[in-house]
């Protein structure tokens, strides 16, 4: 009865903040499905009943045109978000994707579905960069980690729909769904109000106070207001340059948490794991899952395992949460190490052959209880008003980079063994974890601005007992 109250005390009066969440990373689910959509289709694009001649050298590329559109839709994210708004940078990334789908559904050459893919990614990048900034600068700080995390559950849903559609239905379904997805974030999403900091910041009070009160339907909001405006005053005299990331101290730090967390999520063998599972089971020589299963069970207890840990990020933390993540994926990671060394030597495994799948399985959860969800949420909550747009870019375009060295370094090791990598990966866990314990500040339970200062070195009292000038 305990927790039923505590849980109904979190979330009263939030339910605006919560629709406007939902509302606003409807995107998600269809960037889910964009990035999940090639491991489905490749096999029918490059088949005989391929209504679209493709050869598997043109399939490889399906990726790769998503991840070049996510680097060239970098300008455009940073440009709209600061000078269109959160809100408005969402609605323009729904659109495009909108098109992108229509595109995919309707083109009969493979040049449509290059060019659709492409502005996927720059749609991508622009939602996935505001997003996080709206969500964090309209929540109240008691929920505010389990709203910035549900846009990463809507990505995981994507990718399930599309893993569970995919295989079984006929090519024009998923992107049918994605329209209709984008259709309705551009319909009811509209009608949701814009940040009030961004309103602040662009010298917009009566709007921002609108705003604040539609976001705060049960509270007054004088006090609120005034600690957004005092907080945007303080940021203003911070210049918005890009060498300030470096200049800066507080900046500095948050740039440094953020290129860690991004590199630690990769160098933690996500991608290479998630690319390759049919592969290092095969070599695991682990009894058999056909294609279409193997993905679809991966995608459950990944989303199963993201929404749990979305629950407890403002109960317990996000530094709990993540060096709990990072100290039980790198146990996953070396007893996966340890099997295929075994292997490698030519120990004889196979009574033991269970182990790699039950692993990976373990994996799967281990990871998103805290390495898949929290650095999303902190890199939103670290960065002050003024370099949002563009700290938020770069750690979008970072753990795109990341990813492609992470895989880059895994395919050379491959030659040493399968082992190799999976130590490798199994280390960096261990060595995230450190960091976070001595390095990330908690941002539980803090307003943006407190985090400033934390990152300052300074407490929050002192900043608000301080004379203003």
């Amino acid at each position: 009865m305990t927790v039923k109250t505590s849980v109904t005390d979190i979330f009263r009066g939030t339910f605006p903040q919560l629709f406007a969440a939902v509302s606003g990373t409807l995107f998600a689910i269809s960037d889910g499905m964009t990035v999940g959509w090639t491991a489905p289709m490749i096999p029918y694009l490059i088949s005989e009943e391929s209504h679209i001649k493709t050869t598997r050298h043109e399939a490889e590329w399906l990726e790769t045109a998503l991840l070049v559109g996510a680097f060239c839709g970098l300008p455009t994210t940073m440009f709209f978000t600061e000078r269109i708004g959160r809100k408005k940078s969402l609605l323009l990334a729904s659109f495009i994707v909108l098109f992108a789908w229509l595109a995919i559904a309707l083109g009969n050459n493979m040049i449509y579905i290059f060019v659709a893919r492409f502005f996927c990614g720059i749609a991508g990048n622009m939602a996935f960069v505001a997003a996080p900034m709206y969500i964090a600068e309209i929540a109240d700080q008691k929920i505010r980690g389990f709203l910035s995390s549900i846009i990463y559950l809507m990505m995981l849903a994507g990718c399930l729909i599309v893993y569970c559609i995919g295989p079984f239905t006929p090519f024009y379904t998923a992107p049918i769904l994605g329209i209709c997805i984008a259709l309705t974030e551009l319909l009811v999403f509209s009608f949701v109000p814009e940040s009030p900091y961004y309103l602040l910041y662009k010298n917009k009070p009566e709007q921002a106070r609108k705003s604040l009160e539609h976001f705060r339907s049960t509270v007054a909001v004088d006090k609120e207001m005034k600690e957004i405006s005092d907080a945007i005053d303080r940021q203003k005299t911070e210049k918005g340059r890009i060498q300030d990331l470096f200049i800066i101290d507080s900046n500095r730090k948050a740039l440094l948490i953020m290129t860690v967390l991004n590199a630690g999520q990769n160098f933690c063998g996500i991608g290479v794991i998630m690319m390759n599972l049919h592969l290092i089971l095969s070599e695991a020589g682990s009894i058999y899952l056909d294609e279409a299963t193997t993905g679809i069970l991966f995608a459950v207890i990944m989303l199963v395992s993201a929404t749990g840990a979305s629950l407890q990020l403002d109960k317990y933390g996000r530094k709990l949460l993540l060096i709990t993540s990072a100290i039980l994926t790198g146990t996953c990671l070396l007893i996966i190490a340890l099997y295929f060394n075994l292997k490698y030597d030519g120990y004889n495994v196979i009574s033991v052959s269970w182990i790699p799948i039950v692993s990976v399985m373990l994996y799967a959860v281990t990871f998103k209880i805290g390495l898949g969800i929290v650095p999303i949420v902190v890199t939103a909550e670290v960065f002050p008003a003024k370099m949002k747009a563009i700290g938020m870019t770069i750690a979008d375009a970072m753990y795109v980079v990341w990813g492609i060295i992470a895989l880059q370094v895994y395919q050379w090791l491959y030659m040493y063994g399968l082992h190799v990598s999976f130590y490798l990966f199994a280390v960096c866990s261990y060595l995230l974890a450190g960091f976070t314990q001595w390095y990330i500040p908690e941002t539980k339970g803090k307003s943006l601005e407190e985090i400033q200062q934390i990152l300052k070195g300074r407490k929050f009292s002192e900043v608000i007992s301080a004379p203003t000038a």
